[in-house]
């Protein structure tokens, strides 16, 4: 994903809010504090910025994979639960969650083509990882760094 600056800046008049310029950040606080609050607008503000990111980077970055491996799939959807990179409905859709967007983009690729291995094998079976494993030969290392972090709901 793209860095950007975090901006807390204190105005009275406008009370708790947040707004996302360029590639700033911008909280604003009626009163100079780390309250809990403020670190909620943080947090929302950080949010939208990564779903603005993963609105333009994963579809691209879903399609090229699709398209490269020969996987179709019905439609996008972006979350941002708590505890799942990603998942994929027996409908075919693919759900990718917006706080993949401050992982590597080798992490990003293995998540994407886990989904899209779901297109064919809706489990955990053995053709399932043999599957991954012929695309992503380092999916086992690409799994274990993975679970290193956790999305931030």
């Amino acid at each position: 994903g793209k860095v950007h600056r975090l901006r807390i800046e204190q105005n009275a008049s406008t009370g708790y809010s947040h707004r996302l310029d360029k590639n700033e950040l911008i909280v604003f606080t009626p009163v100079a504090s780390t309250s809990d609050k403020t670190q909620q607008e943080v947090h929302e503000g950080i949010a939208k910025a990564l779903r603005v990111q993963a609105k333009s980077y994963l579809p691209r970055r879903l399609k090229t994979l699709a398209d490269q491996h020969g996987f179709q799939y019905s439609k996008l959807r972006y979350s941002s639960a708590g505890t799942r990179w990603g998942s994929c409905s027996s409908e075919g859709t693919i759900s990718l969650n917006i706080w993949l967007m401050q992982l590597p983009f080798e992490l990003i690729d293995y998540v994407i083509l886990h989904e899209l291995c779901h297109t064919r094998y809706m489990n955990h079976g053995d053709k399932f990882w043999e599957l991954l494993g012929k695309l992503n030969p380092a999916y086992k290392d690409h799994r274990d760094r993975l679970k290193q972090h956790q999305p931030y709901a």
